[in-house]
């Protein structure tokens, strides 16, 4: 690897920790602790890798964004502020960032390599393209506000925020059996809303 970061192993599973030990962690890394660094990958690589996952869809291109995020968590870290939010969201949302930054960055590339080829059809129309987005983001709203209030706030933890069952059913207080029957449920709801297929 470079940058200087420590080698990263794969993490399977997120490993408990707290949000004290995340940011404690945090603040070790900032101060080049590596084996603090090794412990905050394994806490939180597959939350990270999760939701990169999510983003760009790619396994091999969301690996990339997951080594990406802990390269800039290591070069960064000193910039992490307790008094701003917990070292999970600061975490999480550099590798949103990142994540969007990638399919924005692709995308843009493949309108590059379409522009010149007449053969796709038409141009990109950005106005139809803004459109479209407004209208789907209308429609999630709507079918979001037609679930029950545990199924969206687990649906909202485990999609928007990278949250493992375990870890929303921890911050729901409930059954981790029940989030995820409620996360099912509320994922058919979802789908029959939006009408997608199965």
């Amino acid at each position: 690897m470079t940058s200087g970061a420590p080698q990263l192993r794969l993490a399977t599973t997120d490993a408990p920790a707290t949000p004290a030990d995340l940011s404690d962690l945090l603040v070790r890394v900032a101060r080049g602790d590596e084996v603090a660094f090794a412990g905050l990958y394994d806490a939180l690589g597959a939350s990270v890798y999760g939701l990169a996952r999510r983003v760009v869809r790619d396994p091999s291109r969301a690996e990339e964004i997951s080594q990406e995020v802990f390269i800039q968590v290591w070069q960064s870290a000193v910039k992490f502020d307790a008094a701003r939010g917990s070292a999970k969201s600061w975490i999480l949302t550099l590798a949103h960032r990142r994540a969007v930054d990638a399919v924005r960055h692709d995308q843009a590339a493949t309108n590059r390599e379409n522009k010149y080829d007449w053969s796709n059809g038409p141009d990109f129309d950005e106005v139809e393209e803004t459109v479209t987005i407004s209208l789907e983001h209308e429609q999630v709203r709507r079918c979001m506000d037609g679930l029950t209030e545990l199924q969206r706030e687990a649906v909202t933890l485990a999609f928007y925020q990278g949250y493992t069952y375990a870890e929303v059913a921890d911050t729901l207080k409930a059954n981790p059996a029940t989030i995820k029957t409620r996360m099912r449920d509320g994922i058919v709801r979802l789908r029959d809303c939006m009408g997608v297929e199965a």
